[in-house]
């Protein structure tokens, strides 16, 4: 079931300038919890989800626009744009991905039939369009939950699995120049939940960050000259909502503190960059 804000809640979509640290309302509602802000490429509007519906909201301000999904089942919060902006890629409710033409039309299943229990969750595309990186969730045989990180090509056809191991891994997302893989990942802490942050590419594997707070889902500017990421208190599990002190953090030495918000999950899953990577887009939940 989609997210819904909480009596005396407020879903507030801002958007912030990374050099001067000044953010901007852009849009606010107290009946639609909107999550998830992904920039078009021409600058002009911010694509979000809210109540299984994609919307888009003016950078300028004004009224969210429904968009047409093609017949896709209710959306979750995990969804990327095509480089020519052209199509919207999304993570349905079915546990599928699929394209949807952002001027209206049919949409198309990229996703395969992987059994019952498998859930495809999309977090990036390669510059090109051609692929896209996407987290597996299925259940073992003992019943215990295994996320990692597969591509897919974004027409369709084989899955690739990135890795394959016990450790949760989420927010795979590519970087500017297709070489590397980003995402979050346990598989360097023995303390459950601390996640911190990696890339991969081939058989290489790097590790990013190494502090005590909790870093979720890493995002490559556009430019390639740093990454934007959450980062939640250090003893969080997972990235729930309505957590106090989420921080926007970019990956310098040390880290540097954009915003500190109410926030969490929807905030800022997807990416948010401005394709001048001048800006963020990001979402609070003030109650």
């Amino acid at each position: 079931m989609p997210r819904t804000l909480r009596p005396g809640q407020r879903a507030e979509l801002y958007v912030i300038d990374v050099d001067s640290g000044e953010s901007r309302l852009v849009f606010e509602s107290s009946t639609l919890l909107f999550e998830a802000p992904n920039w078009t490429v021409d600058g002009e509007w911010l694509i979000v989800n809210g109540d299984g519906n994609l919307y888009r909201i003016a950078v300028a301000g004004g009224e969210p626009e429904q968009l047409e999904l093609g017949g896709v089942p209710p959306i979750n919060n995990d969804h990327v744009l095509s480089p020519d902006g052209s199509s919207v890629f999304v993570s349905a409710d079915d546990g599928h991905l699929y394209a949807v033409p952002l001027a209206g039309g049919s949409a198309r299943r990229v996703s395969n039939d992987r059994g019952r229990g498998f859930h495809h969750y999309l977090h990036g595309i390669s510059p090109d369009g051609a692929t896209l990186a996407y987290i597996g969730l299925e259940k073992s045989a003992d019943g215990t939950t295994l996320t990692n990180v597969y591509t897919i090509p974004s027409a369709g056809g084989t899955d690739v699995q990135l890795t394959d191991d016990e450790h949760a891994d989420d927010g795979s997302e590519y970087s500017p120049d297709g070489q590397w893989i980003y995402f979050n990942s346990e598989r360097a802490s023995t303390t459950p939940g601390h996640a911190q942050l990696f890339r991969i590419s081939g058989e290489t594997l790097e590790q990013l960050t190494f502090d005590e707070r909790v870093n979720w889902f890493p995002h490559p500017s556009p430019d390639g000259t740093t990454i934007a990421y959450i980062s939640f208190p250090p003893g969080t599990l997972g990235h729930p909502a309505d957590i106090a002190d989420v921080r926007i953090r970019l990956l310098t030495d040390p880290p540097r503190d954009l915003v500190t918000l109410p926030g969490g999950q929807g905030t800022m899953n997807v990416p948010s960059w401005s394709p001048t990577s001048t800006h963020l887009a990001y979402v609070t939940y003030p109650f």
